[in-house]
């Protein structure tokens, strides 16, 4: 039977941090790393780090086991820690890495809703690359 892969929390999609990378700096600052066990910390690394850009992954459980070095039981008490702490969404075989609490998503433009245009700057501030590049385009047809 093939996985459907759909957002189990689509409230609680995960977008990138401001920082650079997908271990959102809150783990630490917001002290919820100090309520993990290594084990639920090592599951949790490893979700993000093979999640897709919507948080979801679909790992087995033997793999999981395996890849972690952990038994069935330490892969279910790691899973359940994080789903308590409300890190992580489940329902077998889909995981969904989920925002941190309290955070909303930020809207993403997606092909059927086209990237807001920004206003033209003043001719005294700085110009826009598409007014740059179309300058140079108009350039380039005189010469």
């Amino acid at each position: 039977m093939r996985t459907v892969k759909q957002l189990l929390r689509p409230e609680r999609l995960r977008q990138v941090p401001e920082q650079f990378s997908w271990v959102d700096q809150a783990l630490v600052q917001r002290h919820v790393i100090d309520r993990c066990e290594a084990r639920a910390a090592a599951l949790y690394l490893f979700l993000i780090t093979v999640a897709d850009a919507q948080g979801l992954s679909y790992y087995g459980e033997p793999t999981l086991a395996r890849r972690l070095h952990l038994s069935h039981e330490e892969l279910v008490a790691a899973r359940q820690q994080l789903i308590d702490i409300d890190l992580i969404a489940y329902q077998a075989p889909l995981y969904q890495v989920l925002a941190f609490p309290g955070t909303a998503p930020t809207p993403r433009t997606t092909a059927s809703t086209p990237a807001p245009v920004p206003e033209p700057r003043s001719s005294n501030g700085p110009a826009r690359l598409a007014q740059i590049l179309d300058q140079m385009g108009h350039r380039r047809a005189r010469l």
